[in-house]
């Protein structure tokens, strides 16, 4: 099959971090890949219509949204939590300073269900307007802004003495 001009250098600069903010909002490196995977995918299979009509930023909000959906909608359709591992993965995302905070921190956001992860890694680890956050997730402001309110508070409590991280984020 033949490359879609200007798939393949898009696919290799932002691989990396499609996969960082997949693996905060499933906390598992494999279906992390998986997610990445197939956001690329279906970006390719458009990637002529999405060429013609997006700039670098267009493409960019395109894959976080089409990666979100598709996180969603594999968490619909999977209802355990439980992951399984033959052997812990070797990971860049836990590894050099500050590790620990990230590790307190992800273990975290794990307890969170997957809209509100979602609505948190895209709102404070993104750095996306509430607004850019409502029209990736197909919600309104108001309704991301509960979300974001409660996730909040949630966290908070799941993290008791370490709150303070929050502020870090």
């Amino acid at each position: 099959m033949e490359s879609a001009p200007g798939f393949e250098e898009f696919a290799a600069t932002r691989t990396r971090r499609l996969f960082q903010v997949a693996h905060l909002m499933c906390g598992d490196w494999h279906q992390a890949q998986d997610l990445v995977q197939t956001t690329l995918a279906k970006m390719y299979a458009a990637w002529p219509r999405l060429r013609r009509g997006e700039d670098e930023p267009g493409l960019d909000a395109y894959a976080r949204t089409v990666l979100l959906r598709t996180y969603l909608s594999q968490r619909r359709l999977r209802r355990s939590s439980e992951v399984v591992l033959a052997e812990v993965p070797d990971s860049p995302l836990h590894s050099g300073p500050g590790s620990d905070l990230r590790l307190t921190l992800a273990a975290a956001l794990g307890q969170l269900p997957p809209r509100n992860r979602a609505v948190v890694v895209l709102r404070y680890l993104e750095d996306h307007s509430i607004e850019a956050v409502a029209d990736m997730m197909g919600m309104s402001a108001g309704a991301v802004k509960s979300l974001n309110t409660r996730s909040l508070a949630k966290l908070r409590t799941i993290l008791g003495d370490d709150r303070e991280l929050l502020f870090r984020l």
